[in-house]
């Protein structure tokens, strides 16, 4: 599926980001808890869309990308968090969430096709 792959490309990158922001709260902030956190959340949902790749049946695919949907909307909410703590500023932040966003948009929209052609006779 051509939204997969885009979807796989950019939770792939924002794995990347997260790892990387994760370093950096650890390293610079001395933020170990939260770091875990997000970086937990962050690296999942991408882990889950290349886990849905062999999905057993279709059910099993809008299971799997369902659930990193609920991993991206904790990773906003780590996001929103370590902006409201001042933990990142406010261009990461931006960054951030323009990203996970777009990811989030990116699942809700394949999921809602699977499940109108899993309706559709």
């Amino acid at each position: 599926m051509q939204n997969n792959n885009i979807l796989h490309a950019k939770s792939y990158a924002f794995a990347v980001r997260t790892v990387n922001l994760s370093r950096y709260l650890n390293s610079e902030q001395k933020e170990y808890i939260l770091s875990r956190q997000i970086l937990r959340s962050g690296t999942s949902i991408g882990a889950l869309i290349s886990e849905s790749e062999f999905a057993q049946s279709t059910a099993d695919f809008i299971h799997k990308l369902t659930i990193s949907l609920k991993e991206a909307n904790e990773t906003k909410y780590w996001i929103n968090l370590l902006y409201d703590t001042k933990t990142i500023t406010e261009n990461m932040y931006e960054s951030l969430m323009y990203d996970i966003q777009e990811i989030i948009r990116l699942l809700v929209s394949i999921i809602k096709k699977l499940k109108n052609k899993s309706i559709t006779p």
